[in-house]
């Protein structure tokens, strides 16, 4: 099958926050709720993981996950095309006495040997990929057989009541509350439906693609 074409800009053009707009993003992450949920995420992503396992975070922001990971003693490497984030990674990594191999770089062309890693992981993300069916592409590349890819992001298909419940959980302040439903509101409108997602995994390399929904959230598992 054809992969979709998706005329979304690219992440370097629509989404390289720097500066002081990803300080801001990394405080509004790093509330106590938040870091609840990293750690909670960490130990629902990799349960079936074994000890040592080398896992890639795309896009990973500030670095909260890529940290936690690990400390749990994985093997973690991070590619993000934001240098502001790519140094917050580094600066988290090394405070926290863990190593993160963390790199600037395009999603589309990762700067891996093929068959690197038992997972991908890339969360709130993949919407803002202008060449979405290459990265999957790269993702099948640097994955080793049997090893999984697991992108969760929003779903286009949430309600403005899903959006509402998501950012009270967050444990923000009014204004940051404001200040984070309403990018929400507009990124909703780049994200996938999960109909629209299964076709572009139809047209890639991936065995298979099983799709969960929960609230605001879509949850794609791809399996090399």
């Amino acid at each position: 099958m054809k992969p979709v074409q998706d005329s979304r800009p690219s992440r370097s053009q629509a989404t390289n926050i720097v500066g002081p707009i990803a300080r801001w993003y990394a405080r509004q992450r790093g509330s106590a709720p938040q870091l609840a949920e990293v750690r909670s995420a960490a130990t629902r992503l990799t349960e079936a993981l074994p000890a040592h396992a080398d896992i890639l975070e795309v896009a990973p922001g500030p670095g909260y996950l890529a940290v936690e990971l690990a400390r749990r003693g994985f093997q973690v490497a991070a590619l993000d095309i934001s240098q502001s984030f790519v140094t917050m990674v580094a600066d988290r990594a090394r405070d926290a006495g863990v190593r993160v191999d963390v790199r600037q770089g395009d999603a589309a062309l990762l700067p891996f040997d093929t068959e690197s890693f038992d997972m991908i992981i890339c969360q709130a993300a993949f919407k803002n990929f202008g060449r979405p069916a290459d990265v999957l592409d790269e993702m099948h590349r640097v994955l080793r057989p049997g090893g999984i890819a697991v992108i969760e992001d929003m779903n286009s298909e949430a309600t403005t009541a899903d959006i509402d419940r998501e950012v009270g959980s967050m444990g923000l302040g009014r204004l940051a509350s404001i200040m984070t439903k309403v990018p929400l509101m507009g990124l909703r409108r780049r994200a996938y439906s999960p109909a629209e997602f299964r076709r572009l995994a139809d047209g890639s390399p991936f065995d298979t693609c099983d799709i969960t929904t929960e609230g605001i959230g879509m949850a794609v598992r791809l399996t090399r």
